[in-house]
């Protein structure tokens, strides 16, 4: 998938500046898309040169000018055609998987912080979507929220983030409490 579909999918949400765009990745694509600040510039300048979106400057008193960007009829019609291909399986690449790998040849300790790194940082993103699901359904169930809704989208990939952090939460957990063990028999 290329970065362009990510920011195209996104400006559904409507216009957007480019740091309004790197906050929305922060908060939502990034569930399932990374791109630094510099990329996403970048490439909106690239998808508004082929036309798929506009940008208009706003003057601001007191701070540069800003540039808000948003979809063209043409920057639909793209997504429409991307979401009609195939999506392409993608495997796991994660060093930190390598690292664990290796373990037994490696500084059980080191790898165990990593692991424990990993946990920690999952449970933080978990508490990030969580407070992200609980804005978007404001008190309501889940079914009230998608009869109530237009966007969909954005709430199905929070719940595949949420259930991807749930799963290395667990993950992290089991695998701790095994390394732990390695680590207490190599003591005796």
């Amino acid at each position: 998938m290329a970065l362009r579909n990510a920011i195209l999918a996104t400006l559904l949400e409507g216009e957007a500046s480019g740091y309004d765009l790197s906050k929305g990745f922060d908060a939502s694509v990034a569930n399932f898309w990374m791109a630094t600040p510099q990329q996403l510039y970048k490439e909106l300048e690239a998808l508004a040169a082929q036309g798929l979106v506009t940008a208009r400057v706003v003057e601001q008193d007191r701070r540069p000018n800003k540039r808000l960007f948003s979809l063209t009829d043409a920057g639909r019609e793209a997504l429409r055609e991307f979401t009609a291909q195939p999506a392409k399986i993608t495997a796991i690449r994660d060093e930190l998987l390598v690292k664990v790998q290796a373990v037994d040849a490696g500084d059980l300790d080191a790898v165990r912080r990593a692991v424990a790194d990993r946990l920690e940082y999952a449970r933080a993103k978990l508490a990030r979507y969580d407070r992200g699901r609980a804005r978007m359904l404001a008190g309501r169930t889940e079914d009230e929220y998608f009869d109530q809704v237009e966007r969909i989208g954005p709430y199905l990939t929070l719940m595949r983030g949420r259930s991807f952090e749930k799963e290395n939460i667990r993950w992290a957990e089991r695998a701790l409490s095994i390394l732990d063990k390695r680590a207490a028999r190599r003591a005796l």
